[in-house]
């Protein structure tokens, strides 16, 4: 089997029902989301031991949903049945909510680091807004199944809340941002308050 093909040597490719360029801003929003499906990839390598065995299930849940998000981005024309839904959204938010109680409470930013998991869920968190910044472009001009970008609104979320879990879970504490005002509340009305 070849994987080249060469048809798109002069600068175009296919989108599900036509060809575009390649600068394409759909071919754009899901490029990107193909990079942060790899960083997903690596960080699944990085999670080492069985306390990590739950989470690397749930991160290959997550690479198929990327594809899922990419397919309903690739299609030319609208009048096909879209994967992404809101049922993954709120998985997702169930996930948050669960690593953020694993984590220890923060009232500033973070410096992304830690283990190498966690750096690499802070590319992931990066890469996965620039999608949705992506996703919001191409919503300008081509209709968009406006599940894709709630979901990678909430994954970048998930990304957050995720490198803070996999640096708890290894002991290692997070670093703040020394210069940040106090960004985050806690539900303790009296235990953090905003700058």
């Amino acid at each position: 089997m070849n994987i080249y093909t060469k048809t798109g040597d002069k600068g175009k490719t296919g989108l599900i029902g036509g060809r575009v360029d390649k600068d394409d801003n759909r071919v754009e929003a899901y490029g990107t989301i193909d990079e942060l499906n790899s960083f997903v990839g690596q960080a699944i390598c990085q999670l080492e031991g069985e306390m990590f065995q739950d989470v690397k299930e749930e991160l290959i849940n997550i690479q198929h949903e990327l594809f899922d998000c990419g397919s309903d981005l690739a299609f030319a024309k609208q009048g096909h049945p879209y994967k992404v839904n809101e049922s993954m959204i709120e998985q997702l938010e169930s996930r948050i909510d669960v690593y953020m109680n694993e984590a220890p409470p923060i009232e500033r930013f973070i410096l992304p680091g830690g283990t190498p998991a966690a750096a690499t869920f802070h590319i992931c968190r990066t890469i996965a807004r620039r999608a949705e910044r992506l996703v919001v472009t191409v919503q300008k001009e081509h209709p968009v199944n406006e599940s894709v970008m709630r979901y990678l609104n909430r994954l970048s979320d998930y990304f957050f809340a995720a490198a803070r879990m996999a640096n708890a879970r290894a002991g290692i504490k997070d670093v703040e941002y020394v210069r940040s005002a106090k960004v985050f509340r806690s539900n303790n009305k009296d235990e953090t308050k905003d700058a």
